[in-house]
C-alpha cells in the first residue's frame, strides 16, 4: 500500500478505548498514533494494548487543535456522525491521512471539525464505541487501498487474482536519472 496514515483521538477519557484504538492502528500499519486533548493519564498506551505499540509506531500527544503539527500534504479526516459528513463506503481515502476520532459521549469539536479536509461517517442506526469506529474505518482504507482482487457479484471467492503491480522506468530529466524515482 502506498502512501502513509495515522490514527487519532479528541478528548478521550477512557484508558481501554485508547488502548484497543491503538491496537488497531498497529495492526492495520498506521505510521503513528496521536492524542489530542487527552488527559496525563492517557498520554501513554494503557494495558489493553496488547500489541505494545508505541515499541512499534511512534506517540504524538497535542494540548489543542492548534498544537497539532502533522507532516505537509497531510489531510485529516474527520470520524463523526454529522448531516453532511461523507458515508464511509463513498469515500476515498487519501494517501496521506490523519484519521481522527473523537471522545465517547461527545464529538469532534469545532476547532477540529474546522482542520478536517474531510468529515465522514460511518452508515450506522447510532453511535458506536470509539476503538470499533477506528477499526472499521482502517478496515475500509485497507480495503480501498490494498491489492486485493474485486469481490465477486456473487457470495464466495474472487474468481480472478489481482494485477500485480508493475514499476515504471527510470524518470530521465536532461539525460540523466532522478535518484529514488522508478526502477
Amino acid at each position: 500500500m502506498r502512501g502513509y496514515f495515522a490514527v487519532g483521538a479528541e478528548g478521550l477519557s477512557k484508558r481501554m478505548n485508547l488502548g484497543n484504538l491503538m491496537r488497531s492502528a498497529h495492526a492495520f500499519g498506521a505510521n503513528f498514533f496521536f492524542t489530542v486533548d487527552a488527559g496525563n493519564e492517557l498520554r501513554r498506551a494503557p494495558a489493553s494494548d496488547t500489541s505494545k505499540s508505541p515499541g512499534h509506531l511512534p506517540l504524538f500527544s497535542w494540548d489543542s487543535v492548534d498544537a497539532m503539527d502533522l507532516p505537509r500534504g497531510c489531510q485529516v479526516v474527520g470520524i463523526e456522525l454529522t448531516d453532511d459528513a461523507i458515508d464511509l463506503p463513498s469515500f476515498g481515502h487519501p494517501l496521506q491521512a490523519a484519521y481522527v476520532l473523537g471522545p465517547e459521549r461527545g464529538s469532534l469539536s469545532k476547532a477540529m471539525l474546522a482542520r478536517c479536509d474531510h468529515v465522514v461517517k460511518i452508515p450506522t442506526k447510532f453511535c458506536i464505541n470509539v476503538a470499533m469506529a477506528g477499526a472499521i474505518v482502517l478496515y475500509d482504507r485497507h480495503r480501498a487501498l490494498g491489492r486485493y482482487a474485486d469481490r465477486p457479484v456473487g457470495a464466495g471467492a474472487p474468481t480472478e487474482t489481482p494485477q500485480q503491480h508493475v514499476s515504471g522506468g527510470p524518470i530521465m530529466r536532461r539525460g540523466r536519472i532522478v535518484p529514488g524515482q522508478g526502477k
